[in-house]
């Protein structure tokens, strides 16, 4: 069901950006802020500069994620080198803005209630690509319902489930929900979003039309990156939105494989370097798995005094970061000097912040 507020709010969102978003694009985690920990490493961070990259390029995106409130853990290593897992807890409020709308999921036959948090990222040239982090922690769901956004790769394998079916199907469903009618391509970073193609084929019957809107982008030739699920499992948490003639192209060794859904109802897939692509075309053999060397957010990353060096000598570098090729011919004493720089604000950043005395 449509919340007409939730409506009324998005569409004078998307008039304020003077466009309306094409691609959704679904990441179990998206490292938009380091104010917002609701990520853990490489996934998420290759997500948010995706999207921050998208910003700067006008393209028509919008991000879904889950809130993961706990995040995975703070890190911390001890004098003999040891990691230390500490919680992490932030307050969402200050970073994010309820969205009034809420959608539902349906898990092991039962109701769970979804809403979104939204965040904003504003793009070199003033365009916003929104992100949208779900979240169950609302009354009426039962405890342990509540629990299923609180915590980054957590629990068992059923709790596991229970978050992809929020973050696959209750993406798709949000973003119904909220109002944007023009999404035509659907982004599965990995294959935590893939029971979003089961939402999909479920609005059309169509095994085809799901295709032509659904692209998937595979990370690892890991096992363990590729999540699986025992069939009674599945079958008991999903209900009947898993249809029984695609069970052999999506299982493997009688498990829902979320890599082998993804691969099934998607026309284009990628891995995320030319090896990759190989290893993975022999690990999926029968499909067609390009291969798209990963990249970074160029400004995310340069320091401040390389962003100064970077400024001064290769204006437009932060719309066009293709033009930091020419770096090669910046003078080395220039290069030399934000680079000094930029090693002592680190010495100076270890000194005040661990009481070292680094020089």
């Amino acid at each position: 069901m449509i919340d007409d507020k939730g409506e009324i709010y998005i569409q004078k969102y998307m008039d304020f950006l003077g466009g309306k978003p094409k691609i959704a694009y679904f990441s179990m985690e998206i490292g938009i802020d380091e104010n917002i920990p609701s990520y853990s490493g490489g996934l998420g961070i290759l997500a948010g500069d995706t999207l921050k990259s998208c910003a700067d390029l006008n393209v028509p995106v919008v991000g879904v994620t889950l809130l993961s409130q706990n995040g995975y853990f703070y890190q911390k290593i001890d004098e003999n080198g040891n990691q230390i897992e500490l919680p992490i807890d932030f307050d969402v409020s200050k970073f994010l803005q309820k969205l009034p709308s809420i959608t539902s999921v349906n898990i092991e036959g039962r109701e769970v209630k979804v809403q979104a948090w939204l965040y904003q990222y504003k793009g070199v040239g003033g365009y916003i690509v929104p992100v949208f982090f779900l979240d169950t922690n609302i009354d009426g769901n039962i405890d342990w319902d509540r629990t299923l956004t609180k915590y980054l790769y957590g629990g068992d394998n059923k709790y596991r489930l229970a978050q992809e079916i929020v973050l696959g199907i209750g993406g798709v469903r949000i973003l119904k929900t909220l109002g944007y009618k023009t999404i035509s391509k659907y982004h599965m970073n990995e294959g935590h979003a893939a029971l979003g193609t089961l939402e999909l084929f479920n609005l059309c019957n169509d095994v085809e039309k799901v295709r032509q809107q659904c692209v998937f982008t595979t990370h690892t030739p890991i096992a363990a990156g590729h999540d699986q699920f025992t069939l009674p499992l599945a079958k008991s948490m999903l209900g009947n939105i898993l249809p029984d003639f695609i069970i052999n192209d999506v299982t493997f060794e009688n498990k829902l494989n979320m890599t082998r859904l993804a691969l099934f109802f998607s026309h284009y897939v990628n891995g995320v370097a030319k090896k990759h692509g190989e290893v993975s075309r022999m690990m999926f053999p029968g499909y067609s798995i390009d291969s798209i060397t990963n990249g970074v957010h160029s400004s995310t990353w340069v320091s401040e005094s390389f962003k100064k060096l970077f400024n001064k000598t290769i204006p437009g570098w932060l719309s066009d970061p293709y033009l930091l090729r020419s770096a090669q011919s910046i003078e080395k004493t220039q290069i030399w000097d934000a680079h000094v720089q930029a090693k002592q604000e680190l010495i100076n950043f270890v000194n005040t912040n661990y009481n070292a005395s680094m020089n």
